[in-house]
């Protein structure tokens, strides 16, 4: 066909602008070099149709993206942007800053809600203390908080206060209560330490502290010191705030107040310390317990040398003056109390509730205790006890010394407080052996026997029960004296029975026996428990002719102030034991101390009489003796009530009782005890013939101390003591009705 190409195929006709472009071709001429701006219409150009089959459209080329251009102005739209940043950031951190200071007063009037009203505060009263004064009003002891007089400023020396401020609050006259230079400064410290290693508080804080607020360490309690601390300067002036933080501040052991500590670590008044003691003082602050100087003198006195340096820095002494004071320390400590005399204290801390009631102001409580006896006891048992104890297997000892009236001269309660402050004086109760014989024998008195009544010593089956003698040897007929002063079991036991368990327990009651005793047969020996004090108040009345005592320590009370809470009033006299009767058992018990079990106890010059007492297996050992100036009680044992190594209250407690008492009666008038005479043993026909109202025959001539040494002891042949006879024995026969 006419209009078919030679590879046979249909080509149609162009018409228009697709005929006038049909032959449009662009060579290489006409292309714009790379990197050459194109103009943006170069892109409305299409390329030339290239004629293929008409199925298929023709292929593009592809189109490479044009590459920006950097826009005019560049620069200033940078600038601009930054300037928006900055102006963001301030904006934020204006908002940030607002809501922040919003938030910290929120924070203040809460903590400050906490707080009571300020108007309504007052500076609280001292914890009440308790000081405790001997017989000549020297102070023995304190108890509760110990918090000395107020000392004024002006009675300071200089350098105390100095010392304080110099370690403490360097720019204490120059902040209001706060000092933002000081917690800076401590905050730049503790970050280059990385921990605590300054505080910021200044002495103001420290005061608002320990008068109104708790120890705890929270971010309120640290905003109510803050507060606390504005308040106290508005009201205060910069010296009564620094009196009152010296005045209160807690030192440790106790002690609240530079008057307080120096007392306790000293032993002055806070008026006399030197510049070491007061650097010292001032170094405690930062930790009472651990610097405390009786417990740490080498932490204390390290301490006190950062102190006296840093008053060296702020001008307050000079570096020679802190050189020469580090180079010859010449502070000396008080060591620690932990001496007997608070076995005391503590047993009248016991007795004060019934005494004043609750005590909410500072007392002074005036005592019977003798400071030298009850040094002189301390060293007795404490001194025996650490040359004895491991030979006797013998851990604890206990010492109470009272006028035959009843008033304590001395108590020891073991053998270190700071050990053990079990009381075993008052508390302790154990079984007195033998030590409560002379009840059963002044029971049988009573009931008519007389010291020369002959029993028999021999061995006796109670239901199975043996009671034996210490040396398991038996001696036939004895007078009641030579059972009493050898202290033959089975004498006290026939006896016992022979007047009744029931009135030994009736006559121990009497004389002062408060605790619960078992009426049987066994009695006799001493096996209920008692305590030292009432065993000692029960012989008192044998040493002052048969009245009652009360045991007491206390005789007055009073404010700091001088305002009398209580006064004791003197016992009305009872008579728990006729005279004769006193006579027949002291002239008994001397005995005891003349041929009898305690025969190391001696006392020149003056008449004493007493008993020994050993419980079963030589657990407890005792002795109890008098004169008529002092009644003593000694006991030796162990406290998990372990037997000793054959302890018997003849050896070490008569030992420690007599180099006790030697003591005691240096330079005091010889007396003699109730109804007896000075020089003799027993009472004189005149005394004894003036107290009885049986008819008497007349006396041919001065009696013989009877009972005396005329007894005969029993030796280990077991041979039979022989009867009181003679002229003692006609004596007898006439006075007291004749032997039974």
């Amino acid at each position: 066909m006419a209009g078919r190409n030679k590879s046979g195929g249909r080509k149609e006709p162009l018409f228009g602008l697709a005929a006038a472009m049909h032959d449009l071709r662009l060579d290489a001429k006409d292309r714009i070099p790379a990197g050459e701006d194109a103009p943006k219409k170069a892109t409305a150009k299409r390329k030339p149709v290239v004629e293929e089959d008409d199925d298929e459209p023709p292929p593009r080329e592809p189109k490479s993206p044009p590459k920006p251009r950097p826009a005019k102005g560049n620069k200033c739209m940078s600038r601009s942007r930054v300037g928006l940043s900055f102006g963001r950031m301030l904006y934020w951190a204006l908002v940030c800053g607002l809501w922040g200071v919003i938030a910290l007063v929120g924070v203040v009037v809460w903590a400050g809600a906490h707080l009571p009203p300020i108007q309504s505060l007052e500076i609280p009263k001292r914890p009440p203390t308790i000081e405790i004064t001997g017989l000549d009003g020297s102070v023995l002891a304190q108890r509760g908080e110990m918090a000395g007089a107020n000392v004024a400023l002006k009675e300071l020396p200089a350098y105390l206060p100095k010392a304080f401020i110099a370690i403490e609050d360097r720019r204490f006259y120059q902040h209001f209560g706060i000092d933002p230079i000081g917690i800076a400064r401590a905050v730049v410290a503790n970050v280059l330490h990385r921990g605590v290693s300054q505080g910021g508080s200044t002495l103001t804080q420290q005061l608002a502290k320990n008068l109104f607020l708790t120890q705890e360490r929270t971010l309120a309690r640290k905003l109510q010191e803050a507060e606390l601390a504005l308040w106290l300067e508005r009201k205060h002036s910069k010296n009564e705030i620094l009196e009152l933080y010296l005045n209160r501040v807690y030192f440790g052991s106790g002690a609240y107040g530079v008057e307080a500590a120096a007392q306790r670590y000293f032993g002055k008044s806070a008026r006399h310390v030197t510049l070491g003691e007061a650097a010292m003082l001032a170094g405690l602050v930062k930790s009472p317990s651990r610097l405390a100087p009786n417990r740490n003198p080498e932490g204390a006195e390290k301490r006190a040398e950062t102190v006296l340096a840093a008053m060296a820095d702020a001008g307050f002494i000079t570096d020679a003056q802190a050189k020469a004071q580090i180079a010859h320390p010449s502070v000396t400590v008080k060591p620690a109390g932990a001496g007997t005399i608070n076995y005391v204290a503590d047993w009248i801390g016991e007795v004060l509730d019934d005494l004043v009631g609750q005590i909410d102001q500072s007392i002074v409580v005036e005592t019977t205790i003798d400071p030298k006896l009850q040094a002189t006891a301390e060293a007795t048992v404490i001194d025996e006890l650490a040359a004895k104890s491991v030979k006797f297997n013998v851990s604890q000892g206990a010492l109470v010394a009272m006028t035959p009236d009843g008033a304590v001269r001395a108590m020891v309660g073991g053998r270190n407080y700071s050990d053990s402050q079990y009381n075993r004086a008052v508390t302790a109760k154990r079984q007195p052996g033998s030590a409560f014989k002379p009840f059963v024998y002044l029971t049988a008195i009573e009931q008519g026997l007389t010291p020369d009544t002959v029993r028999q010593d021999a061995p006796l089956d109670l239901k199975g029960w043996k009671p034996e003698n210490y040396t398991r040897e038996y001696f036939g007929s004895v007078t009641l004296t030579q059972a009493l002063a050898m202290s033959l079991n089975t004498v006290a036991v026939r006896v016992g029975l022979e007047v009744g368990p029931k009135n030994v327990v009736r006559t121990a009651h009497r004389l002062g026996i408060a605790s619960r005793l078992d009426p049987n047969p066994s009695i006799a020996l001493g096996t209920s428990e008692v305590s030292m004090l009432e065993l000692v108040g029960a012989y008192a009345p044998f040493a002052n002719g048969g009245l009652s005592v009360a045991p007491h320590v206390v005789t007055r009370i009073k404010t700091h102030e001088g305002k009398l809470l209580y006064l004791r009033q003197a016992d009305p006299p009872t008579q728990v034991i006729e005279p004769r009767n006193v006579a027949m058992m002291n002239q008994m018990m001397q005995e005891t101390l003349i041929s009898g079990t305690a025969r190391k106890a001696d006392i020149p010059g003056w008449v004493a009489a007493g008993k020994t007492g050993t419980s079963q297996d030589f657990r407890d050992a005792w002795f109890i003796g008098y004169t008529a100036r002092l009644v003593t009680g000694v006991w030796l044992g162990n406290d998990d009530n372990s037997p000793t190594k054959k302890a018997t209250g003849g050896g070490l407690p008569v030992e420690v009782w007599t180099r006790f008492m030697r003591a005691a009666h240096q330079g005091v008038p010889v007396a003699a005890l109730p109804n007896t005479q000075g020089s003799g043993l027993v009472p004189t026909l005149a005394q004894i013939t003036s107290q009885i109202t049986a008819p008497t025959a007349p006396a041919p001539a001065p009696a013989a101390n009877y009972g005396g040494s005329r007894s005969v002891t029993p030796t280990r042949t077991a041979a039979r003591p022989e009867a009181a006879a003679g002229l003692d024995g006609w004596l007898v026969d006439r006075l007291f009705g004749g032997q039974r």
